[in-house]
């Protein structure tokens, strides 16, 4: 018995040890999550129930949460950045998933080539492309010269400085970036789907429409939402293209939620309080969008 016990009480100390080492290793990590993700949000949250600037700070109570229903611009920018939401995510989703299919053919030669040039954009600099993007579209650019020369257009389209181009130009932008990314995912997909299952839908006599529709899109609907939710996230936080190609112009037709956020706090009067309380408005939009997306699947999936 006292063996069996002696030999016990080692087995529980390694196991200890085992789990000391274990948390050890991750330690750090732990450390640094919490410090620089978990500790800001909860001191946003906070600081999103107050009011003032610098250290006078005064709790307000909901009086920022209630601000947001009267405050135009904050609404303009919501307006703003659900136009883009509504437009964008649907093409570039579908979009991505048409190329995916392209370039998942056996007979395609140089889809190595392909692959890489399409999912290139997005390991650009956000700066460095929105910048090259502004001039592509301003009014003397190569997009309007290209047009011109075509006799698409008679005269030059302000891209830049309409109010609808402007809003089809970031749009142009933000897709051209991200549909590559999200092709990625979709031809992961692809190739875990067993061939046989085309096959025998091919001597069926399915055509390759129908086999899309009916093969592709079902299995592929777990990847489908993925890439829809984590798209909305990306366009409800949609600041870059808008600051350097836009300036949220014209006359804040393009001015997106973040870009308001950057306003409250650095181009405004600093109002720190009520720029975290317009952030956490994106919180609650995402939670309730992602739900609402699973909850569509999951219908369609019953």
């Amino acid at each position: 018995m006292r063996e069996a016990t002696g030999t016990s009480k080692s087995g529980l100390s390694g196991r200890v040890k085992a789990g000391l080492t274990g948390w050890l290793f991750i330690a750090a990590a732990v450390i640094m999550i919490f410090a620089f993700y978990f500790y800001p949000m909860i001191q946003a949250l906070i600081l999103s129930f107050q009011t003032g600037t610098g250290a006078n700070l005064s709790f307000t109570g909901l009086d920022n949460y209630a601000r947001l229903f009267t405050d135009s611009m904050f609404l303009t920018a919501v307006k703003n950045t659900f136009i883009f939401l509504i437009f964008q995510v649907p093409l570039m989703v579908i979009l991505a998933l048409f190329i995916s299919v392209l370039l998942n053919d056996k007979n395609l030669k140089f889809k190595g080539f392909f692959r890489t040039a399409i999912f290139l954009p997005c390991i650009t600099s956000l700066v460095a492309y929105s910048v090259v993007f502004k001039y592509l579209f301003s009014a003397d650019g190569l997009v309007n010269s290209f047009l011109m020369n075509l006799h698409m257009i008679n005269a030059p389209i302000q891209w830049i400085t309409d109010p609808f181009w402007a809003k089809v130009t970031i749009i142009i932008a933000i897709t051209w970036r991200w549909t590559g990314y999200n092709m990625i995912f979709y031809l992961s997909g692809l190739q875990n789907i067993d061939s046989s299952i085309y096959e025998a839908a091919r001597i069926d006599g399915a055509s390759a429409v129908r086999q899309f529709f009916s093969i592709t899109v079902p299995l592929l609907k777990p990847i489908i939402l993925f890439t829809s939710i984590t798209s909305t996230i990306g366009t409800l936080q949609l600041f870059d293209e808008v600051v350097n190609i836009t300036k949220g112009g014209p006359g804040n037709a393009t001015t997106t939620i973040s870009h308001y956020i950057y306003n409250l706090s650095f181009k405004y009067s600093a109002d720190f309080g009520y720029a975290a309380t317009v952030s956490y408005s994106i919180v609650i939009m995402i939670i309730i969008l992602s739900f609402l997306q699973f909850k569509a699947a999951g219908e369609r999936n019953g």
